[in-house]
C-alpha cells in the first residue's frame, strides 16, 4: 500500500469517526436508551452535548442533573443549574432542582429554602401556578403542591378555581374529609364537575366514608341554593341503597327545580332493581298523585307500581291471602280503567301468574291468557311469551297435549332465538315427565348449547341426571316415579308428590336417586316457604352425597336460603367459599365467588 492510500484511508476514518461522534451527540433516542439502562455516566455526555446545543430545554437539563444525581457529582451538578438559574431567574422549576439536589444531600434546610425560592418567583397566572404544582406532583411532594394551589389562588384572586386539584392531593394523602371538602368547593364553583366528583369519590369512600360526606353535604344545603350538592347527596344515598332518602331528596329537586319527575323514575327503577320494593312504589306513587295523568311518565308510573307491589308480595315470604287478593284488586282495577290492549299485556301476564302459583285459581289464570293470545296489536315476542306461560298453565291443570302443541308452535316460530329455546326445554322436559327419556335426552345434550346460561344448566342438569340413573337400572320404573313426582311438583300438587317420593323410597332404598330424592323434597319445602325444613334437606344432600351430581346443587340453593330468607349471611358466605373451593368445576362456581365477594364486602361490578 502506498503512503498516498495509507492517508486517504487515516483521513477518511477520522472523517467518519468526526461523523458517527457528531451523530451519537446529536442523537436525544441514544441518550434516553443510556439512561432507562442505568448507564448514566454514557448519557450525561450526550445529555451535556445536547444541552449546549439547546440551552432552553428543560428536558435536556432535567436529564442531566439527573444523571449527575444518580453518579453523586453533587459539586458539578451544583454548577450547572447555577449556570441555568443565571440564565433563567424566573424559572421555578430550576429552583425544585436545586431543592432536589439538596434533598440528595439531606440538606433539608437548604432545600426548603429552594423550594420556598420556587413559590416566590411564582408568577400569578393559572399556567404557572398548575406548572409548579404538577412538578411538585409528580415528585409526591404533596404539601408543596398544596402550598402552590393555595398560594396561586390568592394570587389569582379565585378562591376555587384549584379547588379539585387540592381534592385529589387530598386523595393521594388519604385525608378524606380533606378531601371532600375541597372536592364539594369545586362542585359549588364548577357545576360541571358533578359527573367527575361522583366518580372520584366511588373509587375511594368507602362505607364509612359516606357518612362524612353526607355530615358535609348537609353543611353546605343549609348555606347555598346549589342543586348539585342536593343530587349529590342523593347519589350518597344509593350508593347506600338507601333508597328512601336519596328519594326525599329527588323529591326536594323535582319540586325546587319544576322537574317532570324523570329523575325520580329512574331512581325508583334503580330500588325495584335492588328489591327495595317500598321505595320503589313510593317514587312511582309520587309521579302518579304530583304529576298526574297528563304527565308522559303516568301510565308507566302505575304499572311500575303494580309490578313492584307483585314482586314484594312474590318474591317474600311473610305475605298473607288478603295481601294477594289487595293485589290481585289492583291489578283488576288497573286493566278495567286501562283496557286490554298490547301496551297492558305484560300486566295481564303478571295477574294470570298470580292467580295461577299463589291464588290457585288456574281456570282464571288460563281464560286471561287465552284472551291475551286474540288482542289485536300483540307482537310475536309477546305472544310467545303468552303461549309458553300458558303452556305451563295447561301442564300444571293436566292438559299435556295443549301444553306441547303450545310449546311446539313457539319452538317453530322462534328456532334460533332465545325463546325458542325456551319453548323446545319445556317441551323436552314434558316427554321427559312423561317417561320418554331417551328423546328428552336426545334434546337436553342439543340445549346444552344453549346462549342462555340458565336454559344450558337446566337442560345439562337434567342430560347428566337421566344419563346417570337410567343407565344404571335395567328398567326405568326408578327415575320414571321420580320424573313423576317432579311433574307433581311442577302442578303444586306437593301431597301427592310426597307420596310418590315415599313409594320410591321403600321400592327402591339402594337405588342411586337417594340424594335426588332428599333434594327434591327440599325443593317441595321451600315452595311451601317452611325454610327451616328446605335448609335441612339441602344440608342433608351436600354432608351425605358429596360426590354426587346435586350435591353443589344443594349448597349453592342452601346459601341462597341462609342469605335471603334465613338472614345468616355468614353461613351464606361460608357455604360459597365451599362452592368455588370443593366443586370449581360446578356451574354454580362463577356466582358462588361473586357472591361471597359480595357478602364479604368487595367492590363487585
Amino acid at each position: 500500500m502506498t503512503l498516498r492510500t495509507l492517508l486517504f484511508v487515516a483521513f477518511t476514518m477520522f472523517f467518519w469517526g468526526l461523523t458517527a461522534h457528531s451523530l451519537q451527540a446529536q442523537d436525544p433516542n441514544l441518550a434516553n436508551q443510556y439512561f432507562t439502562d442505568g448507564e448514566y455516566e454514557k448519557a450525561a455526555t450526550l445529555y451535556d452535548q445536547l444541552l449546549e446545543k439547546d440551552k432552553r430545554s428543560e428536558y435536556y437539563f432535567t436529564r442531566y442533573v439527573e444523571c449527575m444525581m444518580n453518579l453523586e457529582r453533587y459539586t458539578e451538578c451544583e454548577k450547572v443549574i447555577k449556570k441555568q438559574i443565571k440564565e433563567a431567574p424566573e424559572n421555578t422549576s430550576l429552583y425544585v432542582a436545586y431543592g432536589n439536589l439538596y434533598d440528595k444531600q439531606n440538606k433539608t434546610q437548604e432545600a426548603n429554602a429552594q423550594y420556598k425560592r420556587a413559590l416566590d418567583k411564582m408568577a400569578a397566572d393559572f399556567a404557572s401556578v398548575e406548572r409548579l404544582a404538577r412538578l411538585f406532583t409528580s415528585q409526591s411532594k404533596y404539601d408543596l403542591a398544596l402550598e402552590t394551589y393555595e398560594k396561586g389562588a390568592s394570587l389569582t384572586r379565585d378562591d376555587q378555581r384549584f379547588a379539585f386539584n387540592i381534592g385529589e392531593l387530598y386523595r393521594r394523602k388519604g385525608e378524606t374529609a380533606k378531601m371532600i371538602g375541597a372536592y364539594l368547593n369545586a362542585l359549588g364553583s364548577d357545576p360541571g364537575k358533578l359527573s367527575l366528583v361522583q366518580t372520584r369519590l366511588a373509587q375511594v369512600l368507602t362505607t364509612d366514608d359516606f357518612t362524612e360526606l353526607q355530615t358535609q353535604l348537609y353543611t353546605r344545603i343549609q348555606g347555598s341554593d346549589n342543586p348539585d350538592f342536593v343530587e349529590l347527596l342523593a347519589w350518597s344515598f344509593i350508593q347506600r341503597k338507601d333508597f328512601k332518602s336519596a328519594l326525599r331528596q329527588f323529591k326536594a329537586l323535582d319540586k325546587r327545580l319544576g322537574e317532570n319527575g324523570q329523575r325520580i323514575m329512574g331512581l325508583s327503577a334503580n330500588a325495584a332493581e335492588s328489591s327495595a320494593y317500598d321505595a320503589a312504589i313510593a317514587g312511582y306513587e309520587y309521579i302518579i298523585e304530583e304529576k298526574g295523568p297528563s304527565s308522559p311518565f303516568f301510565f308507566e308510573a302505575k304499572k311500575e307500581a303494580m309490578t313492584c307491589r307483585r314482586k314484594k308480595i312474590t318474591e317474600g315470604y311473610a305475605y298473607t291471602n288478603d295481601d294477594l287478593k289487595i293485589l290481585e284488586t289492583e291489578y283488576e282495577n288497573f286493566l278495567t280503567q286501562f283496557g286490554q290492549s298490547a301496551q297492558t299485556a305484560e300486566l295481564t301476564l303478571q295477574l294470570a301468574d298470580l292467580e295461577a302459583y299463589y291464588m290457585q285459581n288456574l281456570p282464571k289464570a288460563i281464560f286471561l291468557l287465552e284472551g291475551l293470545q286474540q288482542t289485536p296489536g300483540l307482537n310475536r315476542e309477546r305472544l310467545a311469551r303468552t303461549k309458553i306461560n300458558l303452556g305451563d298453565f295447561y301442564l300444571i291443570n293436566g292438559d299435556i297435549w295443549e301444553s306441547t302443541l303450545l310449546y311446539s308452535q313457539v319452538d317453530k316460530d322462534f328456532k334460533e332465538e332465545t325463546i325458542g329455546q325456551e319453548a323446545r326445554f319445556k317441551n323436552a322436559r314434558l316427554a321427559y315427565f312423561n317417561g320418554d327419556f331417551q328423546w328428552s335426552q336426545a334434546q337436553f345434550d342439543i340445549l346444552k348449547a344453549s346462549t342462555s346460561k340458565l336454559i344450558s344448566n337446566d337442560a345439562l342438569d337434567l342430560s347428566v341426571f337421566i344419563m346417570d340413573n337410567l343407565n344404571l337400572d335395567t328398567s326405568a320404573a326408578a327415575i320414571s316415579l321420580y320424573a313423576g313426582a317432579e311433574m307433581l311438583v311442577f302442578q303444586n300438587r306437593f301431597d301427592e308428590a310426597f307420596q310418590k317420593l315415599d313409594t320410591l323410597h321403600q321400592a327402591f332404598p339402594e337405588h342411586s336417586l337417594q340424594d335426588d330424592i332428599f333434594y327434591l323434597e327440599a325443593q317441595i319445602w321451600e315452595k311451601k316457604r317452611d325454610w327451616e325444613k328446605a335448609a335441612a334437606l339441602y344440608k342433608a344432600v351436600a354432608d351425605k352425597y358429596p360426590e354426587d351430581i346435586r350435591a353443589d346443587n344443594a349448597l349453592f340453593a342452601l346459601a341462597q336460603l341462609y342469605e335471603k330468607k334465613l338472614n345468616d349471611p355468614e353461613k351464606a358466605k361460608a357455604l360459597y367459599e365451599r362452592i368455588f373451593m370443593d366443586y370449581s368445576g360446578s356451574i354454580f362456581a362463577i356466582e358462588a365467588r361473586k357472591q361471597f365477594r359480595v357478602l364479604r364486602g368487595d367492590k363487585v361490578q
